[in-house]
C-alpha cells in the first residue's frame, strides 16, 4: 500500500513526527484537490481547520471596499495556511484561490491545538509562521504608504526574489510567474500603471520581461532606487 502519509511529510513542521503520529494525524485529515481559479475558503467560511499545501500555489487575498481583489500573500508546496483558525474560532477575514491545480490537506483545527500541546517545536512553529505572515502584511503595508506605483512595484519585485529567486547569467530570476494585473493587486494599483511601470524599468536596463517571467538585472541598484527616487 502506498505511504498515504506523504502529503503531511512535505511539511517541515511535521518532521520529528514519529510514523505513528503521522499515521494518526493523516486518518484525521481530508485530502482535496483544486483546479485553477478554485475557491478554497471564503470569508464567509467557520475558520474550522489548517490547511497544507502539498501541490501547486495558492494565494490569499481580500476584496477592497471597492471590490476588487487584493494579493495578501503567495503559498508554496509545504507551507500552511489558514493558521489562525488554531488560536481564534469564527469566520474567516480573507479567502484563498487555488493559482493553478493544487492539492491540500484540511487538518481540523482540533487536532492542530492537541498537536500543538504535545509537541513544543510544532507549537514554536506555527507561532512563527503567524509572527512572519503579520509582519510581511505589516511591511508591505508600510511601502504601500506615500510611495509611487514605481517604488511600490520595485519593493515587490525585490521582496519577491528573496523568496523566488534563481541567479541567471544577467541577474536574478523570478520563479512565480505572475500577470501584470496579479502584480497590481498585490501593490494596489491598476495592470496598466504596472505595464508602465515595468516598461520603464525594463528600457532603463534593471530587468528583463518574458512572457509571464521576469529577470532582475541588478537587484542591488533597485533597491537603491528606493532611497534616491521619490514621487512619480
Amino acid at each position: 500500500m502506498a505511504d498515504r502519509t506523504w502529503h503531511l511529510k512535505r511539511c517541515d513542521l511535521f518532521e520529528r513526527l514519529t510514523a505513528g503520529e503521522l499515521s494518526r494525524l493523516e486518518s484525521r485529515c481530508r485530502v482535496r484537490n483544486f483546479v485553477r481559479g478554485n475557491l478554497i475558503y471564503l470569508p464567509s467560511d467557520q475558520a474550522d481547520a489548517v490547511l497544507l499545501l502539498t501541490s501547486g500555489r495558492v494565494k490569499i487575498c481580500s476584496l477592497t471596499d471597492e471590490g476588487k481583489q487584493a494579493i495578501l500573500a503567495f503559498v508554496e508546496p509545504g507551507e500552511l495556511f489558514g493558521e489562525l483558525a488554531v488560536v481564534e474560532s469564527g469566520r474567516r477575514e480573507e479567502y484563498a484561490e487555488a493559482c493553478e491545480a493544487s492539492t491540500v490537506v484540511l487538518i481540523p483545527a482540533q487536532v492542530m491545538q492537541q498537536l500543538m500541546q504535545e509537541h513544543a517545536d510544532v507549537s514554536l512553529g506555527i507561532t512563527k509562521l503567524i509572527g512572519l505572515r503579520r509582519r510581511r502584511v505589516e511591511r508591505r503595508l508600510k511601502h504601500l504608504l506615500f510611495r509611487s506605483n514605481r517604488q511600490r512595484l520595485v519593493h515587490l519585485l525585490l521582496e519577491l526574489s528573496e523568496d523566488y529567486g534563481t541567479p541567471v547569467p544577467d541577474g536574478v530570476q523570478l520563479g512565480i510567474k505572475l500577470s501584470h494585473q496579479d502584480l497590481a493587486n498585490v501593490i494596489g494599483s491598476t495592470r496598466e500603471s504596472v505595464t508602465l511601470a515595468l516598461g520603464q524599468l525594463q528600457a532603463e536596463g534593471n530587468l528583463r520581461l518574458g512572457r509571464q517571467k521576469i529577470v532582475l538585472t541588478d537587484p542591488p541598484s533597485l533597491a537603491q532606487s528606493l532611497h534616491s527616487r521619490s514621487g512619480g
